[in-house]
């Protein structure tokens, strides 16, 4: 006898691939799987995803709960793990990217990020052809790979991105820390794009305050192979054992670079950190402005 399951979203911006995996192994069982649309609907099985921790929790007990939002070793059953989540994109039918992980893992053990506890050493999970099945997808694909870089064949996957003519958003973003000159050649060679595919630009990551000449060294590196800098943006994680003294050295850097930050704020909560976001991110605000001017505001 078929059930009635329901599945919830909670955040992130981009298609759920748990959700997806979920739906694509009820189907396959013969269940009717659709959004959930409140507590008065009945459904034999209730799903929700959450990614952030600071996403509000409102849903009643029964909901199963699952995603590092609420734990970081959060896991699917195998029989749903292993399910094709090309399966499940009928729950969003007007995405239009390919979307999912060629490797998972990270080679590093950054102390304010969850992966290396919860994915391991980096490992191969898919091929390119296996994440393209989104019947809207097209040219675009979208790699949720956290460590890109520490695949001990990205150069190989560089080369069939290239032969593919795939354009594509690195969207964890690479790390430029350790990119070699080899792969800075193979990434320039790549149709990079942001996450709206709107225009060209690849993303690194700037945390740790102290990093800054591992940093000079990969952006050197990436702006010799050809790579401009104002097609480098650089998530700037504040907040997590960074001054305010440091979180603007390192914007300021980016900026003489001619680069193009994005901060990220540890805490969301913090007037400092909230609002040091919101100046640099807004880029009128940010190339018109100094902070200091805008700290009086």
């Amino acid at each position: 006898m078929s059930e009635s399951i329901a599945l919830v979203h909670m955040d992130g911006k981009l298609p759920n691939m748990a959700l997806m995996k979920i739906a694509a192994y009820h189907k396959a069982q013969g269940d009717n799987v659709e959004w959930w649309t409140g507590p008065l609907f009945p459904y034999h099985k209730v799903y929700a995803s959450k990614i952030f921790k600071f996403t509000p929790d409102n849903l009643p007990e029964y909901v199963m709960r699952g995603g590092t939002g609420f734990t970081w070793d959060s896991e699917l059953p195998d029989a749903m793990d292993n399910a094709n989540h090309n399966e499940g994109w009928f729950l969003y039918p007007d995405y239009k990217n390919h979307l999912g992980f060629s490797e998972r893992g990270c080679r590093l053990k950054c102390s304010f990020c969850v992966v290396p506890k919860k994915e391991g050493k980096p490992r191969l999970e898919s091929s390119i052809e296996n994440l393209l099945g989104n019947p809207q997808g097209e040219d675009r694909l979208v790699l949720l790979d956290d460590d890109f870089l520490g695949h001990p064949d990205c150069l190989d996957v560089f080369a069939e991105l290239v032969d593919r003519k795939l354009k594509v958003c690195f969207s964890q973003g690479l790390n430029i820390r350790t990119i070699t000159e080899a792969q800075a050649e193979a990434l320039a060679k790549v149709k990079f794009f942001n996450l709206k595919f709107t225009f060209p630009q690849v993303t690194f990551a700037w945390d740790i305050f102290k990093d800054k000449k591992l940093i000079e060294r990969g952006f050197k590196r990436c702006n010799e192979a050809g790579i401009k800098p104002w097609r480098m943006q650089f998530f700037v994680l504040i907040g997590y054992d960074s001054t305010e003294e440091e979180d603007l050295e390192r914007v300021e850097t980016l900026r003489s670079w001619e680069a193009d930050p994005f901060v990220m704020a540890y805490d969301k909560d913090n007037d400092y950190q909230r609002n040091f976001q919101r100046y640099v991110n807004h880029r009128a605000v940010f190339h018109s402005t100094s902070w200091a001017e805008y700290k009086k505001t």
